[in-house]
């Protein structure tokens, strides 16, 4: 038992314990940076783009009631931060920050509303049944910037999550 206590003492055990802490020390401080300076400002912009930022919903009432219910009972959304859009006042969405289209009742507008963002930042997520969409209408909504189409509820908020995250939000 000796033996092994006076093993421990060597000189050599001093100096591996000694680079291991200065090493768990390091490493602990570039962990924090790397929380601080990576994961902060991605939880802080997902803060702003779910506080600030409106969600203009194009549609008939029906698919506006179905559409805010589903954002709205994620609790993620807030009531007041949801906007309906009817076809014939499509300019009133210029000021929103994130479009979402019903293609079965807002199909006969794309073009107007695509004309109506502000700019390329604003995302639009089409929600569509499966094979809804003709070609040629899926390949000019695949050529434009920020747009997304969806076709089930679930993966419907996680776009907009995603779409109000990965954008920008101007303050002014």
């Amino acid at each position: 038992m000796q033996y092994i206590i006076s093993c421990c003492n060597h000189p050599l055990f001093a100096i591996i314990g000694a680079a291991t802490t200065i090493l768990i020390f390091f490493g602990i401080i570039y962990r924090t940076a790397c929380w601080i300076f990576c994961i902060t400002p991605i939880a802080f912009r997902f803060g702003i783009a779910l506080q600030k930022r409106e969600v203009a919903i194009f549609g008939d009432d029906a698919a506006f009631g179905n559409l805010r219910e589903c954002l709205v009972d994620s609790k993620i959304f807030k009531n007041k931060s949801i906007i309906h859009i009817r076809s014939n006042n499509i300019d009133k969405a210029k000021d929103k920050s994130i479009f979402l289209i019903d293609w079965s009742s807002a199909e006969k507008d794309i073009e107007e509303i695509f004309v109506a963002r502000k700019n390329h930042q604003t995302p639009v997520v089409i929600y569509a049944k499966p094979s809804t969409i003709p070609q040629d209408k899926m390949t000019d909504i695949a050529n434009r910037a920020n747009t997304v189409v969806v076709n089930f509820r679930g993966r419907l908020l996680n776009d907009i999550l995603t779409s109000l995250v990965t954008t920008s939000y101007d303050r002014n």
